[in-house]
């Protein structure tokens, strides 16, 4: 077993030092957030400010990243949350990652504050903490551009810079975009890492691994959902089924569908817009759209940025919503934050509480507004706060869509009643991942059951929360989880028999899914269909790990950073959703 090697910087003394994780806690934890929140827990104490020289970022990444397992550039960064006060954990694609560990390191811990602006530069096992004063102020693309394609990069932007609260950090044109992470580097004077090497990234069996490999990644091509509806739509391809779902959010989550939706879903994104698309190092799904902006070949928008500031806002426009995207990713801010901030502001705006120039079913002044919140400069700068600060400041908390300080991603969970217990009680606050997956089985997959209905949603919010996390652990997608939906449900009209027979059959189940998630030792089986993760990770680490193994790991992730929360005070009080989501529609 080969022990993952981890950095220690602190910014304040400029001493650096390198140290292997322990037996125990690579055994218990692996790698990724649930490596990143045990770090945090033992090494933070509680109540500190997060944006002081006390606070800690672990960067770090999964036993499978960079070893090319499909899907598996994934890293991870942690720390405290400046936005909510909790643990902070933010999943980034790209190639930062992979050059991290080719420059053999598996994650590093930040500590302390840099006197001035500084960048980390680590190549083949060498770090050096270098001056940036001439790149402070630089978006997170004229930064990444000073230096060769080659390397890994990760960098904030004037948003981070400032502090904003749900300020993010940008690698390539993908961002570790929740929580703030972006505030706390910008708090340590760190403008941005780079990482390069060709240190080898060890597995047991390199034959084995190769074919193994070569299984996930053909597996994952025929699938209809990885291999056609992903790569075709990407996440974009979402919209117009949200909406017939009603779950897509219109005014602030006031209403959950409208008839202009099609006008921003992926099939018009995908005919007027887009130019080709694209994916991450060693992912054979290519979610990513390119599209053309402004003369350049970029990033088009998310399903979250579409929905947030499309009809969550009254707009159905994707040629705004693609420059305000871009906008935000240069400034270095989270979308969904960000435009549900705005969002709030124009509920307030329409109620007459407070006039912040923006209003619904508008663009007008919102492109200003966006730089000005980065700069936290303008009547604007408010927004940096946040959601849950403005209403404590200007009240409607009732109608402010947030969870524990974190902004709702765009699902309204009043048709999703599995999302809306992974939104209450996800550690970091309203996120659609964990738990949160289960809306893809209830509104937005092949299977159908109703939203609507209660049963048997708790065991399956906790199997998938604890699935999910021990998917991201380990360094790999979360899309990578498409395929346990059998192929053969897919085109297929919606409400299909086969469907409901598989959702029916589903929540039969639950039951028995409570109990394997309460006995995860009973899961001794791999079912490569399933979860293709474990053997991999088994190849990988070269500890025997079983599906309940697996499962376990996702559980020990998920507790942890709950540990983390309650220390800071969080109870089971704060696991509720705005009074909004309670009303009838």
């Amino acid at each position: 077993m080969i022990l993952p090697r981890y950095l220690e910087i602190d910014l304040s003394s400029n001493k650096i030092q390198s140290f292997p994780i322990s037996r125990s806690d690579y055994t218990m934890f692996l790698g990724g957030k649930a490596l990143a929140a045990k770090i945090l827990y033992d090494e933070l104490s509680s109540n500190i400010n997060p944006l002081t020289d006390e606070n800690i970022l672990v960067i770090n990444t999964g036993p499978l990243t960079g070893t090319g397992a499909p899907s598996s550039s994934r890293f991870n960064i942690s720390t405290k949350s400046p936005l909510t006060g909790l643990i902070a954990s933010s999943n980034c694609g790209g190639i930062f990652g992979i050059r991290l560990r080719r420059a053999g390191f598996d994650g590093l811990v930040i500590r302390g504050r840099a006197p001035h602006p500084v960048y980390i530069e680590l190549i083949n096992e060498k770090v050096l903490i270098k001056d940036a004063s001439d790149m402070w102020g630089l978006n997170t693309e004229e930064f990444q551009d000073r230096f060769d394609k080659k390397y890994g990069k990760l960098a904030i932007g004037p948003a981070g810079e400032n502090l904003v609260l749900y300020a993010c950090a940008v690698s390539g044109e993908r961002a570790a975009g929740r929580c703030g992470i972006g505030a706390v580097m910008g708090s340590k004077n760190l403008k941005g890492l780079v990482a390069n090497g060709n240190v080898p990234i060890p597995v047991t069996d390199e034959v084995k691994w190769r074919k193994y490999t070569a299984r996930w990644m053909k597996a994952l091509k025929q699938h209809p959902g990885t291999g056609n509806d992903m790569p075709r739509w990407g996440t974009a391809g979402f919209i117009n089924k949200s909406n017939r779902s009603k779950v897509l959010p219109v005014h602030n989550f006031k209403e959950v569908s409208s008839d202009e939706a099609y006008k921003i879903s992926g099939e018009t994104l995908a005919e007027d817009f887009l130019e080709r698309n694209s994916g991450c190092l060693s992912c054979p799904i290519r979610c990513e759209r390119r599209v053309k902006h402004e003369g350049k070949d970029i990033k088009g928008p998310e399903y979250e940025t579409i929905g947030l500031f499309g009809s969550n806002i009254g707009n159905y426009d994707l040629k705004p919503i693609i420059g305000w995207n871009r906008q935000a990713d240069l400034l270095g801010m989270d979308t969904i934050s960000l435009a549900g901030s705005i969002a709030f502001a124009m509920e307030l705006q329409r109620k007459g509480i407070k006039d912040f120039g923006l209003t619904f079913d508008s663009t007008e002044g919102i492109s200003e507004s966006i730089d000005d919140i980065a700069h936290r400069r303008g009547v604007c700068a408010e927004l940096a706060e946040g959601t849950r600060k403005l209403a404590e400041k200007y009240g409607e908390k009732a109608n402010a869509m947030q969870v524990k300080g974190l902004e709702f991603a765009s699902y309204d969970p009043r048709h999703t009643v599995g999302l809306g217990l992974g939104y209450a009680t996800a550690n970091r606050g309203a996120c659609h991942l964990g738990g949160g997956f289960l809306t893809f089985l209830e509104v937005l997959s092949p299977v159908t059951f109703s939203g609507l209905t209660t049963g048997g949603k708790a065991a399956l919010t906790v199997f998938f929360q604890n699935a999910m996390e021990a998917i991201s652990l380990g360094g790999s997608c979360l899309f990578t989880a498409f395929t346990v939906i059998p192929p053969f449900l897919f085109g297929r009209k919606e409400d299909n028999l086969l469907g409901k027979a598989a959702g029916r059959l589903i929540l039969l189940s639950s039951p028995i899914i409570k109990f394997l998630a309460m006995h995860p030792s009973l899961m001794r089986v791999k079912i490569f269909a399933l979860f293709p993760h474990v053997e991999a990770l088994e190849m990988v680490t070269g500890m025997k790990i079983s599906t309940g193994d697996f499962i376990k790991y996702g559980e020990r992730a998920f507790t942890i950073e709950r540990m983390f929360n309650m220390r800071e005070g969080l109870s089971k009080a704060d696991d509720v959703l705005p009074e909004r989501i309670m009303e009838d529609l």
